[in-house]
């Protein structure tokens, strides 16, 4: 809690370490793992709501949009991009350009999704059908 400062609770369920976290508009929390995984975490009782599974090595970064897509950034390369509302999470595109592992992803206010990545490159991806836009060297 922020008022009394106590421990409200741990969320178990990662079979690696925790490398990122997130937290969406609607207090859901995404947490991205070295076991290649994402999970979903409800903000309110910490229940588990899904796992986003795709990619084959480590989770590095994660973002979320807006609308709640969810934006996930690997070792393995690729930036995976999520739908996560009603019913089911499930994969919508994968975004490949980088050729080293994904370290970060950040947001623009016009929705247009940056990565850096250890290719010593910033991809610049749309928001409307995930396309490359260009790379910043």
């Amino acid at each position: 809690s922020t008022v009394t400062n106590t421990h409200l609770r741990t969320l178990h369920g990662h079979t690696d370490m925790v490398c990122a976290l997130v937290v969406g508009k609607d207090g859901t929390v995404y947490s991205a793992s070295a076991d290649t995984t994402v999970r979903i975490w409800s903000g309110d009782d910490g229940s588990h709501l899904g796992t986003l599974a795709g990619h084959t090595h480590a989770v590095r970064c994660l973002a979320v949009g807006a609308d709640g897509t969810v934006y996930s950034g690997s070792e393995d390369t690729t930036i995976r991009v999520w739908t996560h509302g009603w019913g089911e999470p499930r994969h919508l595109h994968t975004l490949e350009g980088h050729t080293d592992d994904v370290w970060s992803l950040a947001l623009s206010k016009d929705g247009k999704l940056y990565s850096g990545s250890s290719d010593m490159t910033i991809g610049v991806w749309s928001p409307v059908d995930g396309s490359h836009i260009r790379t910043l060297e």
